[in-house]
């Protein structure tokens, strides 16, 4: 009888398990299956964009040089700014597959089962040397997976959230990855996609034409959907970004303090301010909630914030930071009470420039803004190493003679305490050459300064 017992249970046993495999086998179908059809998905819609709509090529140095080896390159930057399409750029003619995270199907998609993915790849692409994930940092844990991954393959992967991504890569794959900070359209590449050709002499008539469509530029922004879709599309980036990329992920319990923060940041490009008095402003009780909340913006890409410099690591901490906006439509488009104060206008905009610069080729800079004590002002600095090696003011109108001296001013000031001698002041249209105080200072047109080839390698001795 106990014997019969012992078969009986044996017998249930081995149909549960069976079952529970089974069960199991038909969830891996199952997953591997809809995977599949969303990468076929996937892979119609971009092959759709890169046939129907207009594509140019991006002036980002060329990475694929990085995948000579089994490697990861990550490509950083705001939504929508094109990270996926450089990425199919990269690897045109190459054997890859390709998947974006940021899809609602794939919500429930866990790290347990990101093995799927790469035997989905496998049935609907064949053998694979690279692999392309978009927004792979929406997976929790998805790190692990990829160190594995580029044991045998060469990985690219996408992403909207500078320090979730680089700080989730550095822990597990030090010295194991490159990373690269994508703009959107910088005015060079405005023009290229426009079908206007940078002239090679500038006539009255190519300088005011150049002049017009910088005017453009400075309202429509760098954002190359929103040149089909309209302004209202500059909008849907922002809501995006601050909805998913920065309250959803940082999980932000206080909404309406960290929107508030972020429109007045996006309204105040160029201005200084301190979080003590941001922590008065949005009504927050902690200085420290406020410092992350900045944090956060500037990781989503929405702003980034420079210092201003000191020779003193601590004065330069406990100094007054500056805001810019990382592209003038979303300024245009988003700002409260949107000013029509050109000087900001153009310093927000010199400062994007500087920073795609530093990001593209000249990834030693560090970029400062400069005071002292009498108030004199110095709009962006360029450090490398340890010298500055440029020192740029802004200014839209120098016609007038006091402004035109205040800018000296500060200039000389800032060359003065900064040892450097290679002063620009940058205008909308004023162009010049004098000598004070036995510097040279040069005035450049901002449009001639954002196209000029001999410019984008940045500053030399």
């Amino acid at each position: 009888m106990f014997d019969s017992m012992i078969s009986k249970f044996n017998r249930k046993f081995n149909s549960m398990i069976t079952r529970y495999i089974k069960k199991s086998d038909d969830m891996l179908s199952m997953n591997v299956a809809e995977l599949k059809k969303i990468i076929a998905d996937q892979k119609e819609e971009i092959q759709e964009i890169m046939e129907e709509e207009k594509i140019i090529e991006r002036e980002n140095p060329d990475l694929s040089h990085y995948l000579e080896h089994p490697n990861i390159v990550a490509i950083i930057g705001i939504r929508r700014c094109g990270k996926s399409i450089a990425s199919h750029m990269i690897l045109e003619g190459k054997r890859y597959a390709h998947l974006n995270f940021d899809d609602e199907r794939l919500i429930d998609l866990d790290k347990d089962q990101l093995n799927y993915v790469l035997e989905a790849f496998y049935e609907t692409e064949g053998d694979i040397e690279y692999i392309i994930f978009d927004e792979i940092q929406n997976i929790d844990g998805w790190e692990l997976f990829v160190n594995r991954l580029r044991r045998t393959k060469k990985v690219v992967i996408t992403g909207s959230n500078a320090n979730l991504l680089s700080s989730e890569l550095s822990t597990h794959l030090t010295g194991r990855y490159v990373d690269f900070h994508l703009y959107p359209f910088s005015f060079r590449e405005y023009l290229k996609y426009r079908g206007v050709e940078v002239p090679k002499s500038y006539s009255t008539k190519e300088v005011s034409m150049l002049k017009r469509e910088l005017e453009n530029y400075m309202k429509k922004g760098g954002f190359p959907e929103s040149y089909r879709f309209g302004k209202h599309y500059l909008m849907r980036i922002y809501e995006d970004v601050i909805m998913k990329d920065a309250l959803s992920r940082y999980s932000i319990r206080d909404k309406k303090s960290f929107r508030e923060l972020a429109k007045f940041l996006v309204s105040n490009y160029s201005n200084e301010f301190s979080y003590s008095k941001l922590k008065g402003m949005i009504d927050v009780k902690n200085v420290h909630t406020v410092k992350d909340y900045v944090d956060y913006l500037e990781s989503v890409q929405i702003v980034f914030i420079l210092e201003r410099f000191s020779f003193s690591l601590k004065k330069q901490i406990i100094a007054p930071k500056k805001s810019y906006c990382i592209d003038p439509g979303i300024v245009d488009s988003v700002a409260f009470a949107f000013s029509e104060d050109r000087g900001r206008l153009l310093e927000n905009l010199v400062a994007i420039e500087l920073q795609r610069r530093k990001a593209y080729w000249n990834q030693g800079w560090e970029i400062y803004y400069w005071k002292d004590e009498k108030q004199n002002e110095v709009d962006f600095i360029v450090k490398e190493d340890e010298h500055v090696k440029k020192v740029i003011q802004v200014s839209y109108e120098i016609g007038d003679t006091k402004t035109k001296e205040r800018e000296i001013k500060g200039l000389i000031r800032g060359s003065d305490a900064l040892r450097c001698d290679d002063l620009t002041i940058l205008t909308w249209d004023h162009e010049e050459i004098l000598e004070r105080e036995g510097k040279k200072i040069e005035f450049v047109p901002v449009w001639r300064w954002l196209i000029e080839v001999d410019e984008l390698q940045g500053c030399s001795d």
